[in-house]
This record gives C-alpha cells, sequence and structure tokens, in this order.
C-alpha cells in the first residue's frame, strides 16, 4: 500500500496497544515503525541500479514474517534497556512495536505488486490483490482515528475512536476479499465454456475503488483482458483477445532477468518485440495499452538474442491507468454501469 496507509495503520495500532499516558508517543512511534520496511529501496539503490532487481527485491528480506518479529524484539529490547517509556511499560510497548511492523507486509499483500512474506524460501511472492495501491476508502479511517487520538490524548475515548479506525479499515479489506471473490466467480462461469476454466488468470482491483476489477487470463498465444462492476454487471463477462510473443519469451527462460521476472509476478507478462528488443510489461499493474512496468531485456542481433548487460526500464506513455485519461475511463465505466444497470 502507499505510504500514508501504511504510516497510519502503524500509528493506530501502536497507539491502541501502548498505555494511554503514551498515545501521543506511540502515534509517532508507530508511524516510523509502519514505514521502517520500506526503506528497503534505499539499500537496494545503493547496491544495485538493475531495474529488473529493484523492482523484485522491494518487498523482499524487510518485508519477511520471519524477520520482522526478530527486528521488532531487538527494537524493543534495546529501547527497553535505555529506561524510557519501554522499561516503564514493556509489555504494552512490546506489542506497539510488534504490530505496526508484522502487519506492514500483511497490507501490502492485499496488492497486486508482490509481497515476499516467507523470504527466504523460493515462494512466489504474495499478491492477493483486492485492492489498489492507493484507495482512500481505506485509509480516511485510520486517518480521522489518528487525528482524534493526538487531539484526545490519554482520554479513553481515544484508543474508542482508533478502534473504530482499525475496524472499519478491516472491514473495508475484508469487503475488498468478497468482492473479488464474485469477480473470479464470474470469471470462471464465462471461462470454462471457452475451454479456459484452468488457464492461469488473476483478477485485480482497479484504481482508487473496489468497485471495479480486472482480470487477465493468459492464453498459449497471448491473453484476454476483461472487467467487472462488481454490484452492477450480471451475466458473462467480455473479453478481449491480445497477443503476446509467447514463442519468443519461452526462448529466452534462461535469461536471468527474464527467469527472475517469471517468478516474481508467475509470468503475468506481455512480451514484444520493438526495435530488435524484446519488452516484457507486467500485467499485473496498468491496463491496455500502457502498464506501469516495462523492461528491455534482450537485443536481437544477425538473428540471435542476447542478453542486454543491464536491463532497461521503459516509462509508459501517459494513458496508462493512473493517467487523467485513464483514471476517467475507469470511473466512467464505474458509474455509467450503476446509473444504466447494464452489463458491459
Amino acid at each position: 500500500m502507499d505510504s500514508l496507509s501504511q504510516l497510519l495503520l502503524g500509528s493506530a495500532l501502536s497507539a491502541t496497544a501502548a498505555p494511554a499516558r503514551h498515545r501521543r508517543a506511540a502515534l509517532l512511534a508507530g508511524a516510523a515503525l509502519g514505514t521502517l520496511p520500506d526503506l528497503d529501496g534505499l539499500v537496494i539503490s545503493a547496491l544495485t541500479q538493475d531495474p529488473v532487481l529493484l523492482m523484485t527485491w522491494h518487498r523482499g528480506p524487510s518485508h519477511s514474517l520471519f524477520l520482522l518479529p526478530l527486528l521488532a524484539w531487538a527494537l524493543w529490547w534495546g529501547f527497553k534497556r535505555l529506561k524510557g517509556r519501554v522499561a516503564e511499560a514493556p509489555r504494552a510497548w512490546f506489542w506497539a512495536i510488534f504490530l505496526p511492523l508484522f502487519t506492514h507486509p500483511l497490507l501490502d499483500a492485499f496488492t497486486a505488486y508482490g509481497t515476499q512474506l516467507l523470504w527466504p524460501l523460493p515462494v512466489h511472492p504474495a499478491m492477493w490483490s483486492s485492492v489498489f495501491i492507493i484507495d482512500p476508502l481505506y485509509t480516511v479511517w485510520l486517518l480521522l482515528a489518528c487525528v482524534a487520538a493526538w487531539s484526545l490524548a490519554a482520554r479513553p475515548l481515544a484508543r474508542q475512536l482508533l478502534m473504530v479506525g482499525l475496524l472499519v479499515s478491516s472491514s473495508y479489506l475484508t469487503w475488498s476479499l468478497a468482492a473479488k471473490a464474485m469477480v473470479d466467480r464470474a470469471a470462471q462461469a464465462t471461462l470454462a465454456p471457452m475451454g479456459l476454466a484452468d488457464a492461469p488468470r488473476f483478477s485485480v482491483a482497479q484504481p482508487f475503488t473496489t468497485l471495479l476489477y480486472r482480470v487477465v487470463v493468459m492464453t498459449p498465444d497471448g491473453y484476454l483482458t476483461g472487467d467487472r462492476a462488481v454490484l452492477v454487471d450480471k451475466g458473462p463477462m467480455q473479453f478481449q483477445t491480445h497477443s503476446s510473443d509467447v514463442a519468443t519469451l519461452q526462448q529466452l527462460q534462461d535469461i536471468p532477468a527474464v527467469h527472475r521476472l517469471t517468478w516474481f509476478n508467475r509470468g503475468y507478462m506481455r512480451a514484444r518485440v520493438q526495435h530488435d528488443q524484446l519488452i516484457l510489461s507486467d500485467l499485473r499493474m496498468g491496463m491496455e495499452p500502457d502498464y506501469s512496468f516495462n523492461f528491455a531485456v534482450a537485443r536481437q542481433e544477425q538473428g540471435q538474442w542476447q542478453a542486454l548487460n543491464m536491463p532497461e526500464r521503459l516509462r509508459p506513455e501517459a494513458t496508462g491507468a493512473l493517467s487523467r485519461d485513464g483514471i476517467t475511463r475507469i470511473w466512467h465505466q464505474v458509474w455509467q454501469r450503476a446509473l444504466q444497470g447494464s452489463t458491459p
């Protein structure tokens, strides 16, 4: 999720767990702890400029559910030895430190990016993809609760409001999983008669909403895309067909960048050859025709493919999901369908 959401979640959890007399200090500490795992980007960028490694190592070790409890314990032990607030209430402050760190990767896993919850185990990153990376309807309740808690300080009402904010925001995440499940069932019902019941597919929330989801289905020669307005659309889904250079992608699987990306995004990629370069686009983030992550990974010279010494990240044009036109298209789909009560 975005940094603001992580900061506010950490603040709310820490301030709920800490003693009332320490509430404002816990709000600040939780904000710092809720942001801490994402500082891995600074470390990675200091070690490499390879854009594929920068992408696939982000949300890696610093988001591991094996390592974060150890970090929480080390921080708690260190601060307890300083004889300050943590020493005054060690049990409460253990949870005030542990919860912001431990929940950070769990919240990230609700997005499509990919979070390596079980690092260093060689498993695919978690990508539950039920919410977009920025969703105001998740964040606003935490913001209101934290502002109220800062104003009320040690008063009992502050903790109650924090718990309400956490409950409402968590309920929104639960709703997102239910909405995604409805979309997945609709996709399955449409794809089964097409002979694609077992085809790899995923669904992902569109920017700033859990009312519209996009479904991508991988096929032997490309992929299909379709969208579903959760509370409005009825009947079979409609899918559009898109081509991908699957043969070249399979041929070049041994190239380290291709292998790494395939592991990271589970093969949800579009491959195309442009100007004698193989360009891979991550289908999980963005929309047709532009995607947020595009990498040139190999070049064809005299009929032979050679891996680039350094993969190149290519910026999408300003027609993607987060452009003004892209967002307009998304909300047009949601509200027009809601008003008309019709299928796409």
